[in-house]
Protein backbone atom coordinates (compact mmCIF):
# COMPACT_ATOMS: atom_id res chain seq x y z
CA UNK A 1 0.00 0.00 0.00
CA UNK A 2 2.83 2.41 0.92
CA UNK A 3 4.75 1.66 -2.30
CA UNK A 4 1.63 2.39 -4.34
CA UNK A 5 1.21 5.70 -2.53
CA UNK A 6 4.86 6.65 -3.15
CA UNK A 7 4.50 5.88 -6.88
CA UNK A 8 2.32 8.98 -7.32
CA UNK A 9 5.31 11.19 -6.41
CA UNK A 10 7.38 9.99 -9.42
CA UNK A 11 6.14 12.59 -11.97
CA UNK A 12 6.88 15.37 -9.47
CA UNK A 13 10.30 14.37 -8.16
CA UNK A 14 11.75 17.87 -8.56
CA UNK A 15 8.93 19.55 -6.61
CA UNK A 16 9.06 16.83 -3.95
CA UNK A 17 12.80 17.11 -3.29
CA UNK A 18 12.76 20.91 -3.56
CA UNK A 19 10.01 20.94 -0.92
CA UNK A 20 12.12 18.73 1.36
CA UNK A 21 15.20 20.94 0.85
CA UNK A 22 13.13 24.00 1.84
CA UNK A 23 11.88 22.11 4.91
CA UNK A 24 15.49 21.27 5.81
CA UNK A 25 16.54 24.94 5.54
CA UNK A 26 13.59 26.12 7.66
CA UNK A 27 14.43 23.58 10.39
CA UNK A 28 18.14 24.56 10.44
CA UNK A 29 17.34 28.29 10.67
CA UNK A 30 15.00 27.70 13.62
CA UNK A 31 17.71 25.70 15.40
CA UNK A 32 20.31 28.41 14.77
CA UNK A 33 18.48 31.24 16.60
CA UNK A 34 19.43 30.29 20.21
CA UNK A 35 23.06 29.83 19.11
CA UNK A 36 23.13 33.43 17.90
CA UNK A 37 21.98 34.51 21.37
CA UNK A 38 24.87 32.54 22.85
CA UNK A 39 27.31 34.42 20.59
CA UNK A 40 25.87 37.75 21.78
CA UNK A 41 26.19 36.67 25.43
CA UNK A 42 29.77 35.52 24.96
CA UNK A 43 30.51 38.80 23.21
CA UNK A 44 29.24 40.77 26.22
CA UNK A 45 32.62 40.13 27.81
CA UNK A 46 34.04 42.55 25.23
CA UNK A 47 33.79 46.30 25.37
CA UNK A 48 30.48 48.16 24.87
CA UNK A 49 31.16 49.29 21.26
CA UNK A 50 32.38 45.81 20.32
CA UNK A 51 29.19 44.25 21.72
CA UNK A 52 27.02 46.71 19.76
CA UNK A 53 28.93 45.92 16.59
CA UNK A 54 28.53 42.19 17.21
CA UNK A 55 24.77 42.61 17.78
CA UNK A 56 24.35 44.59 14.55
CA UNK A 57 26.41 42.04 12.64
CA UNK A 58 24.40 39.11 13.99
CA UNK A 59 21.12 40.98 13.44
CA UNK A 60 22.06 41.44 9.77
CA UNK A 61 22.89 37.74 9.48
CA UNK A 62 19.62 36.79 11.21
CA UNK A 63 17.65 39.08 8.87
CA UNK A 64 19.29 37.41 5.87
CA UNK A 65 18.41 33.97 7.28
CA UNK A 66 14.78 34.97 7.73
CA UNK A 67 14.62 36.30 4.17
CA UNK A 68 15.79 32.88 2.99
CA UNK A 69 13.25 31.29 5.35
CA UNK A 70 10.51 33.46 3.81
CA UNK A 71 11.19 32.16 0.29
CA UNK A 72 11.43 28.57 1.54
CA UNK A 73 8.15 28.90 3.43
CA UNK A 74 6.51 30.43 0.35
CA UNK A 75 7.70 27.53 -1.83
CA UNK A 76 6.48 24.93 0.69
CA UNK A 77 3.06 26.55 1.07
CA UNK A 78 2.41 27.30 -2.61
CA UNK A 79 4.27 24.76 -4.76
CA UNK A 80 3.99 22.07 -2.11
CA UNK A 81 0.22 22.39 -2.26
CA UNK A 82 0.33 22.50 -6.07
CA UNK A 83 2.25 19.21 -6.04
CA UNK A 84 -0.39 17.68 -3.76
CA UNK A 85 -3.17 19.02 -6.02
CA UNK A 86 -1.50 17.51 -9.09
CA UNK A 87 -1.21 14.15 -7.36
CA UNK A 88 -4.87 14.42 -6.38
CA UNK A 89 -5.73 15.14 -10.04
CA UNK A 90 -3.77 12.08 -11.19
CA UNK A 91 -5.52 9.86 -8.66
CA UNK A 92 -8.93 11.25 -9.58
CA UNK A 93 -8.21 10.62 -13.27
CA UNK A 94 -7.11 7.04 -12.57
CA UNK A 95 -10.16 6.42 -10.41
CA UNK A 96 -12.60 7.88 -12.97
CA UNK A 97 -11.03 5.95 -15.84
CA UNK A 98 -11.23 2.77 -13.76
CA UNK A 99 -14.92 3.45 -13.02
CA UNK A 100 -15.43 3.44 -16.79
CA UNK A 101 -13.86 -0.01 -17.06
CA UNK A 102 -15.86 -1.68 -14.28
CA UNK A 103 -18.69 -4.07 -15.11
CA UNK A 104 -22.40 -3.39 -14.67
CA UNK A 105 -22.47 -5.70 -11.65
CA UNK A 106 -20.22 -3.27 -9.75
CA UNK A 107 -22.74 -0.46 -10.23
CA UNK A 108 -25.56 -2.77 -9.14
CA UNK A 109 -23.75 -3.44 -5.83
CA UNK A 110 -22.42 0.07 -5.14
CA UNK A 111 -24.17 3.40 -4.79
CA UNK A 112 -23.25 6.41 -6.92
CA UNK A 113 -23.00 8.64 -3.83
CA UNK A 114 -20.34 6.37 -2.31
CA UNK A 115 -18.39 6.46 -5.57
CA UNK A 116 -18.55 10.27 -5.60
CA UNK A 117 -17.32 10.35 -1.99
CA UNK A 118 -14.22 8.37 -2.98
CA UNK A 119 -13.73 10.59 -6.02
CA UNK A 120 -13.93 13.92 -4.14
CA UNK A 121 -13.62 14.01 -0.33
CA UNK A 122 -11.30 11.00 0.09
CA UNK A 123 -8.85 12.30 -2.50
CA UNK A 124 -8.69 15.76 -0.91
CA UNK A 125 -7.41 14.28 2.37
CA UNK A 126 -4.95 12.14 0.41
CA UNK A 127 -3.52 15.25 -1.31
CA UNK A 128 -3.11 17.00 2.07
CA UNK A 129 -1.16 14.00 3.34
CA UNK A 130 0.92 13.87 0.15
CA UNK A 131 1.96 17.51 0.58
CA UNK A 132 2.23 18.08 4.34
CA UNK A 133 3.23 14.56 5.39
CA UNK A 134 6.85 14.36 4.14
CA UNK A 135 7.79 17.96 4.97
CA UNK A 136 6.25 17.84 8.49
CA UNK A 137 7.96 14.52 9.14
CA UNK A 138 11.36 15.86 7.98
CA UNK A 139 11.06 19.13 9.91
CA UNK A 140 9.99 17.26 13.07
CA UNK A 141 12.81 14.72 12.93
CA UNK A 142 15.48 17.35 12.23
CA UNK A 143 14.29 19.68 14.97
CA UNK A 144 13.90 16.90 17.53
CA UNK A 145 17.30 15.34 16.78
CA UNK A 146 19.03 18.75 16.50
CA UNK A 147 17.53 20.15 19.69
CA UNK A 148 18.28 16.94 21.64
CA UNK A 149 21.95 17.11 20.54
CA UNK A 150 22.18 20.76 21.58
CA UNK A 151 20.37 20.05 24.86
CA UNK A 152 22.81 17.21 25.61
CA UNK A 153 25.70 19.62 24.99
CA UNK A 154 24.24 21.97 27.62
CA UNK A 155 23.35 19.29 30.20
CA UNK A 156 22.95 15.55 29.44
CA UNK A 157 21.27 14.69 32.76
CA UNK A 158 18.32 17.07 32.30
CA UNK A 159 17.99 15.87 28.70
CA UNK A 160 17.77 12.26 29.87
CA UNK A 161 14.78 13.18 32.05
CA UNK A 162 13.09 14.89 29.09
CA UNK A 163 13.71 11.87 26.85
CA UNK A 164 11.96 9.63 29.41
CA UNK A 165 8.86 11.86 29.25
CA UNK A 166 8.95 11.75 25.44
CA UNK A 167 9.08 7.94 25.51
CA UNK A 168 5.82 7.91 27.50
CA UNK A 169 4.32 10.28 24.90
CA UNK A 170 5.41 7.96 22.08
CA UNK A 171 3.85 4.88 23.72
CA UNK A 172 0.58 6.72 24.35
CA UNK A 173 0.52 8.04 20.76
CA UNK A 174 1.05 4.54 19.35
CA UNK A 175 -1.88 3.13 21.36
CA UNK A 176 -4.19 6.02 20.44
CA UNK A 177 -3.29 5.82 16.75
CA UNK A 178 -4.42 2.21 16.57
CA UNK A 179 -7.81 3.28 17.96
CA UNK A 180 -8.12 6.33 15.70
CA UNK A 181 -7.39 4.23 12.61
CA UNK A 182 -10.68 2.36 13.07
CA UNK A 183 -12.62 5.55 13.83
CA UNK A 184 -11.39 7.45 10.75
CA UNK A 185 -12.10 4.46 8.49
CA UNK A 186 -15.63 4.31 9.89
CA UNK A 187 -15.97 8.07 9.26
CA UNK A 188 -15.27 7.49 5.57
CA UNK A 189 -17.97 4.84 5.33
CA UNK A 190 -20.57 6.94 7.14
CA UNK A 191 -20.08 10.10 5.06
CA UNK A 192 -20.21 7.95 1.94
CA UNK A 193 -23.55 6.63 3.21
CA UNK A 194 -24.84 10.20 3.63
CA UNK A 195 -23.73 11.07 0.08
CA UNK A 196 -25.44 7.93 -1.21
CA UNK A 197 -28.70 8.82 0.54
CA UNK A 198 -28.65 12.37 -0.89
CA UNK A 199 -27.83 11.04 -4.36
CA UNK A 200 -30.73 8.57 -4.32
CA UNK A 201 -33.17 11.16 -3.06
CA UNK A 202 -32.25 13.87 -5.57
CA UNK A 203 -32.21 11.50 -8.54
CA UNK A 204 -35.67 10.20 -7.64
CA UNK A 205 -37.14 13.53 -6.57
CA UNK A 206 -40.00 13.37 -9.13
CA UNK A 207 -41.10 9.94 -7.89
CA UNK A 208 -40.77 11.04 -4.24
CA UNK A 209 -42.97 14.08 -4.80
CA UNK A 210 -45.47 12.18 -6.94
CA UNK A 211 -46.06 9.59 -4.21
CA UNK A 212 -45.63 12.02 -1.27
CA UNK A 213 -42.64 10.08 0.10
CA UNK A 214 -40.90 13.12 1.63
CA UNK A 215 -41.34 11.94 5.23
CA UNK A 216 -39.90 8.51 4.45
CA UNK A 217 -36.89 10.13 2.75
CA UNK A 218 -36.44 12.40 5.76
CA UNK A 219 -36.26 9.37 8.05
CA UNK A 220 -33.74 7.58 5.82
CA UNK A 221 -31.53 10.67 5.57
CA UNK A 222 -31.75 11.34 9.33
CA UNK A 223 -30.62 7.77 10.06
CA UNK A 224 -27.54 8.14 7.84
CA UNK A 225 -26.85 11.66 9.11
CA UNK A 226 -27.10 10.64 12.78
CA UNK A 227 -24.85 7.63 12.17
CA UNK A 228 -22.24 9.96 10.69
CA UNK A 229 -22.62 12.36 13.65
CA UNK A 230 -22.10 9.44 16.04
CA UNK A 231 -18.88 8.26 14.43
CA UNK A 232 -17.69 11.87 13.99
CA UNK A 233 -18.29 12.50 17.70
CA UNK A 234 -16.29 9.36 18.53
CA UNK A 235 -13.40 10.60 16.41
CA UNK A 236 -13.47 14.04 18.08
CA UNK A 237 -13.50 12.46 21.55
CA UNK A 238 -10.51 10.32 20.59
CA UNK A 239 -8.72 13.35 19.14
CA UNK A 240 -9.57 15.42 22.23
CA UNK A 241 -8.06 12.81 24.53
CA UNK A 242 -5.06 12.41 22.23
CA UNK A 243 -4.27 16.15 22.10
CA UNK A 244 -5.06 16.81 25.78
CA UNK A 245 -2.81 14.02 27.11
CA UNK A 246 0.04 15.02 24.79
CA UNK A 247 -0.39 18.65 25.88
CA UNK A 248 -0.15 17.47 29.50
CA UNK A 249 3.10 15.61 28.68
CA UNK A 250 4.47 18.78 27.04
CA UNK A 251 3.74 20.63 30.26
CA UNK A 252 5.61 17.91 32.17
CA UNK A 253 8.65 18.60 29.96
CA UNK A 254 8.77 22.20 31.22
CA UNK A 255 8.15 21.14 34.84
CA UNK A 256 10.91 18.51 34.70
CA UNK A 257 13.33 20.96 33.07
CA UNK A 258 12.48 23.67 35.61
CA UNK A 259 13.02 21.41 38.64
CA UNK A 260 16.13 19.63 37.33
CA UNK A 261 17.60 22.80 35.82
CA UNK A 262 16.93 24.73 39.03
CA UNK A 263 18.82 22.11 41.07
CA UNK A 264 21.79 22.22 38.69
CA UNK A 265 21.73 26.03 38.66
CA UNK A 266 21.73 26.22 42.48
CA UNK A 267 24.66 23.80 42.57
CA UNK A 268 26.40 25.98 39.95
CA UNK A 269 26.59 23.11 37.43
CA UNK A 270 25.02 25.33 34.74
CA UNK A 271 25.09 29.08 34.18
CA UNK A 272 22.06 31.38 34.02
CA UNK A 273 22.54 31.72 30.22
CA UNK A 274 22.66 27.93 29.76
CA UNK A 275 19.50 27.65 31.87
CA UNK A 276 17.74 30.24 29.68
CA UNK A 277 18.98 28.61 26.46
CA UNK A 278 17.76 25.26 27.71
CA UNK A 279 14.21 26.59 27.87
CA UNK A 280 14.55 28.12 24.40
CA UNK A 281 15.51 24.73 22.99
CA UNK A 282 12.68 23.02 24.84
CA UNK A 283 10.33 25.33 22.94
CA UNK A 284 12.01 24.29 19.68
CA UNK A 285 11.84 20.66 20.83
CA UNK A 286 8.11 20.82 21.63
CA UNK A 287 7.11 22.49 18.32
CA UNK A 288 8.01 19.44 16.17
CA UNK A 289 6.25 17.17 18.67
CA UNK A 290 3.08 19.18 17.99
CA UNK A 291 3.75 18.76 14.27
CA UNK A 292 4.06 14.99 14.72
CA UNK A 293 0.82 14.89 16.72
CA UNK A 294 -0.99 16.72 13.88
CA UNK A 295 0.78 14.51 11.33
CA UNK A 296 -0.58 11.32 12.90
CA UNK A 297 -4.13 12.68 12.64
CA UNK A 298 -3.52 13.73 9.02
CA UNK A 299 -1.94 10.37 8.25
CA UNK A 300 -4.91 8.43 9.59
CA UNK A 301 -7.37 10.52 7.55
CA UNK A 302 -5.30 10.48 4.36
CA UNK A 303 -4.28 6.85 4.45
CA UNK A 304 -7.78 5.61 5.25
CA UNK A 305 -8.90 7.55 2.17
CA UNK A 306 -6.09 6.05 0.08
CA UNK A 307 -7.04 2.58 1.26
CA UNK A 308 -10.61 3.14 0.03
CA UNK A 309 -9.22 4.54 -3.23
CA UNK A 310 -7.12 1.40 -3.74
CA UNK A 311 -10.11 -0.84 -3.05
CA UNK A 312 -11.77 0.52 -6.20
CA UNK A 313 -8.62 0.69 -8.35
CA UNK A 314 -7.78 -2.93 -7.54
CA UNK A 315 -11.30 -4.12 -8.38
CA UNK A 316 -10.97 -6.08 -11.61
CA UNK A 317 -13.72 -5.84 -14.28
CA UNK A 318 -15.61 -9.10 -14.82
CA UNK A 319 -15.00 -8.85 -18.56
CA UNK A 320 -11.42 -8.04 -19.53
CA UNK A 321 -10.53 -6.99 -23.07
CA UNK A 322 -8.00 -9.23 -24.77
CA UNK A 323 -4.54 -7.72 -25.20
CA UNK A 324 -4.37 -9.30 -28.67
CA UNK A 325 -7.80 -8.10 -29.78
CA UNK A 326 -8.04 -7.32 -33.49
CA UNK A 327 -9.92 -4.40 -35.01
CA UNK A 328 -12.80 -5.52 -37.22
CA UNK A 329 -12.41 -3.96 -40.64
CA UNK A 330 -15.06 -5.66 -42.82
CA UNK A 331 -18.54 -5.85 -41.25
CA UNK A 332 -21.58 -6.86 -43.31
CA UNK A 333 -24.16 -6.07 -40.64
CA UNK A 334 -24.97 -9.61 -39.53
CA UNK A 335 -24.74 -10.57 -35.85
Amino acid sequence: MFKKFISYYKPYKFLFFADLVCALIVACIDLAFPQLLRLITNGSLLGGNDVLGLILYLAGGLLLLYVVRYFCQYFMTSWGHIMGARMETDMRRNLFYHYQRLSFSYYDKNNTGEMLSRLVSDLFDISELAHHGPENLLISILKIVGSVILLVMINPFITLILVCVVVFMAVFSYIMNKRMKKVFTDNRKKIASVNARVQDSLLGIKVIKSFAREEAEHRKFDEANEAFLSTKSSSYRAMGKYHAVNSFFEGLLYVAALVAGGIFFVNRDITAMEFAMYFLYIGIFINPIDLLINFTEMFQQGFSGFRRFQEVVETAPETEESLNAKIITHVDGKI
